[in-house]
């Protein structure tokens, strides 16, 4: 993400979805975005980012720890 819209835009994006306990940003240039939470399908969060933001890939799924 090159600017401050694309990153507001994306973690309104984040905030909306169903399941959403935590979300920020991290990278050296907050390029990328942390979502944690329960029941989040990954997939569809990136298909509407990609349709808000842009490019999206999914770096990592992991359960979480209850």
């Amino acid at each position: 993400m090159n600017c401050q819209k694309c990153r507001r835009k994306a973690l309104e994006v984040v905030a909306e979805t169903d399941g959403v306990s935590f979300l920020g940003l991290e990278g050296e240039n907050k390029e990328k975005v942390v979502v944690i939470g329960d029941g989040v399908d990954a997939a569809k969060l990136a298909c509407r980012l990609r349709k808000k933001v842009g490019h999206t890939a999914i770096i990592s799924v992991a359960p979480t720890d209850n």
